[in-house]
């Protein structure tokens, strides 16, 4: 089968980023053709994939996609796929992977819904979620699912569940301790500090602003033996700043792009994820079947692996700093450490939190022949 794949901009700590290559790769795998089409990519290119690289100038994101989509549609006039699968909203998709929350569901102020921006993408969300629409949609938020069917009636045989896709190497490994030692060892960090692990890009949208202040506001024996250590992709600069003005500086290290993530989910006491909006939270997993217990802020849709699991606790909606305060201060000093740690071991050992690379491609495959049999009637 020949594939086309569609996102906006391909960077290699996204977590949509790492779902698109890890499905696309079980595609190629089995014998696919695989033709990406993008405005930047930034890390290494696959070598047997065909990377399209589609530059668009213009000031607003919301430009930059409406120009995007008229080089794609002018593309596939010429160009035959038995399926485009997108990982961003636009309209043509014969499939979506929905990695993005409901658009139109946020709150936003009654005059922002007329701005060009808000009419351009509620525009192409209609296209893939709307009853006219024939995409078939790859879910990996039963949440999310229910806030589309309620803006736009989409029928619900369109909806395919995915399990999580954690990739294999993020479990604990028969040497585990020997492996946190040796990172403990080289960031010189002692067996009774603690450290507090956070993964991912956009630092605000993932609570890096609320985990500060929670360790800020520990109590200063505490505070003196923990470390915050921070992985992903975004300006640091306010996040120092905001460290320095609440008195923790130096309990923040930033590590731009680390490609070492298993050593570090190995190595942490705790990993914090009090995000602002996250249709998931596939780091959450991955910090579980590491064993390293977790705080999670309950609008994550992966959250409720968490209670399910006993891994740790989840800050109540609507969001309470003073509640993530207590909790993190109470996760850091309780003697419930080693039992969470046992619970996110069995939890990831008796659940599916692997297969979604593998269920989505299947998916894909399907629709595929069923979209050639159409067109060779």
């Amino acid at each position: 089968m020949k594939l086309a794949f569609c996102l906006y901009k391909f960077f290699p700590f996204g977590g949509l980023q790492r779902d698109f290559l890890s499905i696309s790769r079980i595609c190629h795998d089995r014998g696919h053709s695989i033709d990406v089409y993008t405005m930047s990519w930034e890390g290494p290119q696959p070598e047997d994939y065909n990377i399209n690289i589609i530059p668009i100038k213009h000031w607003t994101n919301h430009g930059r996609s409406k120009y995007f989509l008229k080089a794609l549609s002018i593309i596939f006039t010429s160009k035959h796929y038995d399926a485009v699968i997108g990982f961003d909203k636009m309209p043509f998709l014969d499939l979506y992977y929905a990695a993005d929350s409901c658009y139109v569901a946020k709150a936003r102020p009654a005059l922002f819904k007329l701005s060009g921006r808000y009419c351009h993408f509620a525009k192409f969300e209609q296209a893939v979620f709307g009853k006219e629409s024939s995409t078939q949609l790859m879910m990996i938020s039963d949440i999310e699912k229910q806030k589309f069917i309620e803006h736009y009636n989409t029928q619900p045989e369109r909806f395919h569940s995915l399990p999580p896709g954690i990739s294999p190497d993020r479990k604990a490994p028969d040497n585990a301790g020997e492996i946190r030692q040796q990172w403990r060892k080289e960031f010189n960090i002692a067996e009774d500090d603690k450290v507090i692990l956070m993964i991912g890009s956009a630092f605000k949208g993932k609570g890096l602003d609320r985990t500060l202040k929670g360790i800020a506001a520990l109590p200063k024996t505490l505070l003196e033996k923990t470390q915050l250590m921070v992985l992903g992709k975004d300006n640091p600069q306010p996040f120092y700043k905001l460290a320095s003005k609440l008195g923790v500086r130096d309990r923040l290290t930033i590590f731009l792009g680390s490609d070492d993530v298993p050593r570090f989910l190995l190595g942490a006491d705790l990993f914090a994820h009090p995000a602002y909006s996250d249709n998931t939270g596939t780091v959450i997993l991955e910090a579980m079947v590491a064993g390293l217990p977790i705080i999670v802020s309950e609008v994550c849709g992966y959250a409720f692996h968490v209670k399910q699991a006993q891994a740790g606790c989840i800050t109540s909606l609507p969001f309470q700093q003073k509640e993530f305060n207590q909790q993190l201060e109470f996760m850091l000093s309780s003697d419930k450490y080693e039992t969470w740690v046992k619970n996110c071991i069995e939890y990831s050992l008796a659940e599916d939190l692997y297969s979604m690379p593998e269920v989505a491609a299947d998916l894909i495959e399907s629709v595929a022949e069923k979209l050639i049999a159409q067109k060779n009637h």
